[in-house]
């Protein structure tokens, strides 16, 4: 018998590999193409979700753009989008990067971390709305006058409370990443820098972040394209409230196709959200896409 021990593992041909890639592709156009091409084509006409739909042009796109509340939901938007990256970027860095420790209370823990990202967002926010009323929830049951705010009644409470939930519920996630990120930094430039006399914390900021910047592009991709979808936690939690402090597009874009019944400019949100974020992950894309890729392909 020969053998084929030490040999390459054979590649599939290169004919193979659009077929293998071909599910793929149409689950893709099947509900993510033709889902946004529909979108378009119905910002383009008149519907109140129900009856016939009417084209009408430019229509829907004027009475968007020149809404002036608009602005304002972009302003909320890309504010959550900023103040929860920056909140949750170094907490998710920080996590993973101790999960990432051979210890085995460090595997219990990352499974603790984990759980909120389990728990439903309509959940997580009926709970919070319950623990945070001022007059039945932790605060009043604790006689701790602090937590017995109005913090939802109050817009700068309101848009904390909703930056503390979603950076308790989403950390967990990056987390992880972070942590598969760290795991993958090779273990002799820690054993360099240890020869060399550094610490733990010049280690970090000299070995471990550098090494982790296309970890912290990718995640940050995810966690700002995610941001422009944060809609049932607000929605449960405070509906935009008080005022318009917590409207962010998402939900604007909610009120008027489901609540106004004005599916055509509702759609047309829908398509400036979709550009929004394309356009951002474009933009992280560039601060190390073309390292990153040259990188992938000398490990091919």
């Amino acid at each position: 018998m020969s053998s084929h021990t030490g040999h390459p593992p054979r590649r599939a041909p290169r004919s193979i590999l659009p077929w293998l890639a071909t599910p793929a592709l149409v689950v893709f156009v099947g509900f993510a193409v033709l889902p946004l091409v529909g979108v378009f084509a119905l910002s383009f006409t008149t519907w109140d979700g129900i009856g016939a739909i009417h084209p009408s042009g430019l229509t829907s796109w004027r009475v968007v753009l020149t809404d002036p509340g608009l602005p304002h939901a972009l302003w909320v938007t890309f504010l959550v989008m900023a103040v929860s990256w920056a909140v949750q970027t170094p907490l998710s860095i920080l996590l993973g990067t101790f999960m990432a420790g051979r210890q085995r209370y460090r595997a219990v823990l990352g499974v603790v971390y984990f759980i909120p990202l389990m728990l439903s967002s309509a959940a997580i926010a009926i709970a919070y709305k319950a623990l945070l009323d001022p007059n039945f929830g932790l605060g009043a049951g604790l006689k701790i006058q602090t937590l017995s705010q109005d913090w939802l009644g109050r817009p700068g409470l309101a848009f904390g409370v909703v930056i503390f939930i979603v950076s308790w519920q989403f950390v967990p996630f990056h987390s992880l990443i972070y942590q598969g990120g760290v795991q993958q930094i090779p273990k002799s430039l820690y054993e360099a820098a240890q020869l060399d006399g550094a610490g733990r914390i010049r280690q970090f900021f000299s070995i471990t972040l550098p090494q982790l910047k296309y970890t912290i592009i990718t995640s940050s991709t995810l966690m700002v394209v995610g941001s422009l979808t944060f809609f049932d936690l607000i929605f449960v939690l405070t509906e935009g409230g008080p005022g318009d402090a917590t409207r962010v597009l998402a939900l604007d874009m909610y009120k008027r196709g489901f609540q106004a019944s004005l599916m055509g400019p509702a759609s047309a949100i829908a398509v400036i959200l979709v550009l929004v974020g394309l356009t951002l992950a474009l933009l992280l894309r560039r601060l190390g896409g073309r390292d990153a890729g040259a990188s992938q392909l000398e490990g091919v």
